[in-house]
């Protein structure tokens, strides 16, 4: 296979959209929403069933987050009623609560923020620009979302942010 630059159009939104491959037509083994996701060059173009893979796992990655938030609620719920009955406890007792009631809350902070981001993604997902480096505009890559379906930068874009 030869690799070709692929070509970029800006869209009105900002965006970048990627150019008909220059050797096929526009809908030459293109078939519903695998054909809309980016590719880096070199990259073979995803299929549907890499796709249909790609959103049953971030659905049950969104439904494990709600379960996962729920439970933490639960047991958040449970140390704040039992930080009243501190009857008899000393001062390890109610630090010990403090910290279990605190890591539970960070763990619920984290857990809803993942659910956040896999929500966006599924939404971006369904819409144009998902898989594309909301940055600059120049497609994350394949193997990258696989590994990693909520992302939103390239290597190189997420990178510079990190070193920021």
């Amino acid at each position: 296979m030869t690799r070709h630059k692929i070509e970029t159009a800006t869209r009105p939104s900002g965006t970048r959209a990627r150019a008909a491959h220059p050797e096929r037509p526009a809908d030459a083994g293109a078939v519903g929403p695998a054909a809309a996701l980016p590719v880096r060059p070199g990259e073979d173009p995803w299929t549907e069933a890499e796709v249909a893979e790609l959103q049953q796992e971030l659905t049950d990655a969104a439904t494990e987050l709600k379960a996962e938030i729920a439970a933490s609620a639960e047991a958040v719920s449970g140390l704040m009623r039992d930080s009243g009955d501190g009857a008899g406890d000393d001062q390890a007792d109610a630090g010990t609560k403090n910290i279990s009631r605190e890591h539970e809350l960070s763990l619920a902070a984290n857990a809803r923020d993942m659910l956040a981001q896999t929500e966006r993604a599924l939404v971006r997902m369904a819409q144009a620009g998902f898989g594309l480096c909301e940055s600059c505009a120049e497609p994350i890559g394949k193997a990258r979302v696989q590994a990693f379906p909520r992302a939103t930068l390239c290597v190189q874009c997420k990178q510079k942010q990190e070193r920021r």
